[in-house]
């Protein structure tokens, strides 16, 4: 059975990373490259970490590439701060060198080379905001029929946003992250005709990650890939964190644990809603991931980290 082609651009959260190293685990995948997008993080450890990943991961074939697109609103700096904390974590520092290629040219111009040369159409894997997507295809309006799909986590569709108020004075609640850092881009990637798969918050809400599962992973710590998840999400295991981007990835590899309903939407790019992902009658249809079978989903990440 041929692999799926996917190129991965993310964003350098802690999930992010995980999200990663999750897609390298599966069989049916052909990862062909990673962009880290500098929004939920401070770019080079970002760059850095995710290069030392896929050294632990023995996949230091694969080219990294760095986008130079800016955001309209940045992302906390407690939130971007993580970036440093993943590049120091004493599993990705245990040689002094870094195998893993940066390619020279910015994440977006990586993008077009890797969506033209590919045999057969790529599926975009997106844990961050689609602001690189939307530069590429802007530069080069013929990658689109290059792209399967866009498997995306972001959004918030019938549940609030995770934008708060009293971190963005003047906005509604409405928004998530993702969508609210470059709200005119996601905008723009919705004009296309590309198939786009949501992974959104109302899913997610559902989907927490629990110190039991983080205590699993330890356990497991004759893993790298176990043990470096687990010293991850105990970094943030005080707060309410939930599996976003790896929720959004293991569909690539079990799209059988989810059900997936059609929407009808609409990017909001101004106003105390700028951000917001709308259900509106006869806006743009996406599918969004509905339903989980979330024993499942925790197994297979246990499972696929313990290799």
């Amino acid at each position: 059975m041929s692999k799926q082609l996917v190129l991965m651009d993310h964003d350098g959260g802690v999930d992010d990373y995980l999200a990663t190293m999750l897609l390298l685990t599966m069989d049916n995948i052909q990862l062909l490259g990673v962009v880290v997008t500098p929004a939920d993080c401070y770019i080079q450890p970002a760059v850095s970490a995710t290069r030392k990943i896929l050294d632990l991961m023995g996949f230091s074939h694969i080219p990294i590439a760095q986008s130079t697109v800016r955001g309209i609103n940045p992302f906390p700096n407690l939130y971007r701060r993580d970036s440093f904390i993943v590049d120091h974590l004493p599993i990705l520092n245990q040689r002094e060198t870094i195998t893993t290629p940066l390619v020279a040219e910015p994440g977006q111009d990586f993008m077009i080379q890797v969506l033209r040369e590919a045999s057969d159409p790529v599926t975009l894997m997106v844990t961050g905001p689609l602001t690189t997507v939307a530069a590429a295809l802007e530069k080069a309006p013929d990658i689109e029929a290059k792209i399967q799909k866009i498997v995306w986590m972001g959004g918030a569709l019938n549940v609030p946003g995770n934008v708060e108020k009293s971190l963005e004075p003047g906005q509604d609640g409405s928004a998530e992250w993702n969508v609210y850092w470059d709200a005119i881009s996601a905008a723009q990637v919705w004009k296309t005709q590309i198939e786009i798969i949501m992974c959104p918050l109302d899913l997610t809400n559902n989907v927490p990650v629990t110190s039991e599962l983080v205590q699993k992973m330890g356990r497991q710590r004759h893993y790298p890939a176990s043990d470096l998840a687990g010293q991850c999400y105990a970094l943030v295991i005080p707060q309410d964190y939930y599996f976003w981007d790896v929720l959004a990835t293991a569909y690539l590899g079990h799209p059988e644990f989810y059900q997936l309903r059609e929407w009808e939407t609409e990017i909001i790019t101004t106003g105390v809603s700028q951000g917001r992902t709308k259900v509106v009658s006869g806006g743009r249809k996406i599918y969004a991931m509905d339903k989980v079978d979330k024993d499942a989903f925790y197994a297979y990440i246990l499972q696929q980290w313990a290799r």
